[in-house]
């Protein structure tokens, strides 16, 4: 019986040692990479707000997981806002469709992913302020019958598109006999169709416009005298964070020490710097 005593007694002390050991060890090495990173989410996919390439020329930050880097207009902000916070930048690359998700699920701290702070969105998210604004904008094959549309009426029998899950899409019905296609996931993609001929055009925020016609010399865009329809959230460009984030009031602080100079400055750079595919 004292054997036997003795020897449960010894089992169940190294089990609590070895649990202590497992608990402490774990705890610290969660809380030291919570507290030292600021992950962020895009889709870098969408130049010139941010793009995918395969060296660290130009800024690009190591994209987490994967040889590749990321670049680009949100990167560059993302970069400062990390700085702001103290913390080393993580970039995470998230599908579009799966940035809500996985903000709110916590695989990523932010969305800096040319993201509008709709009305929608801040049903589930909270934003902060505006980092950029943006008109929207059509793009359309350079010499087509398109090219020197200024209304957007001027696109009835057209057959356009917008990426899926943006207000890019919603507004297209503003259009009077308009073949509105099928959303599609990505820029890319959208880029392939209208080259193809599958679309006439497809709805864009100017600097992805700027983009599209800068790195295809087929392309063109279309600015209007006479354009959509959208409300401020609409066109604007905001930091998306968890509800009540502990964090969106001194990203805040981080964006407004980032004059409108700089903002251009950052911006056309990044049209300057983004891959000719994208």
């Amino acid at each position: 019986m004292k054997k036997q005593s003795l020897f449960i007694a010894m089992f169940l002390s190294a089990v609590l040692l070895l649990a202590g050991c497992g608990t402490g060890g774990g705890s610290s090495q969660s809380a030291s990479t919570d507290e030292g990173t600021f992950k962020v989410g895009m889709e870098a996919g969408y130049a010139p707000f941010n793009w995918t390439q395969m060296d660290d020329s130009n800024g690009a930050v190591k994209i987490d997981g994967n040889a590749e880097y990321a670049g680009g207009y949100d990167v560059e902000i993302a970069k400062k806002i990390a700085d702001g916070l103290g913390k080393k930048l993580v970039i995470v690359k998230t599908e579009w469709d799966g940035l809500v998700p996985a903000l709110t699920s916590g695989k990523i701290d932010a969305i800096i992913a040319g993201m509008s702070p709709t009305a929608e969105r801040k049903q589930t998210i909270d934003f902060s302020d505006n980092y950029y604004k943006s008109n929207l904008v059509m793009v359309v094959k350079k010499g087509g019958k398109y090219e020197n549309a200024t209304s957007i009426q001027d696109f009835k029998g057209a057959k356009v598109t917008a990426q899926l899950n943006t207000f890019h899409y919603s507004v297209i019905n503003q259009i009077e006999g308009v073949v509105q296609e099928p959303a599609m996931d990505n820029f890319p993609a959208m880029r392939v169709a209208l080259e193809s001929g599958m679309i006439d055009g497809y709805v864009s925020e100017r600097p992805e416009a700027v983009s599209a016609s800068t790195a295809n010399p087929n392309f063109a865009m279309v600015e209007f005298t006479d354009g959509f329809t959208t409300s401020e959230d609409d066109t604007a460009i905001a930091v998306g964070v968890k509800k009540d984030s502990e964090w969106t009031k001194k990203i805040n602080e981080i964006l407004s020490g980032i004059s409108e100079e700089e903002r251009t400055r950052i911006m056309d750079t990044a049209i300057k710097n983004q891959p000719a595919a994208q």
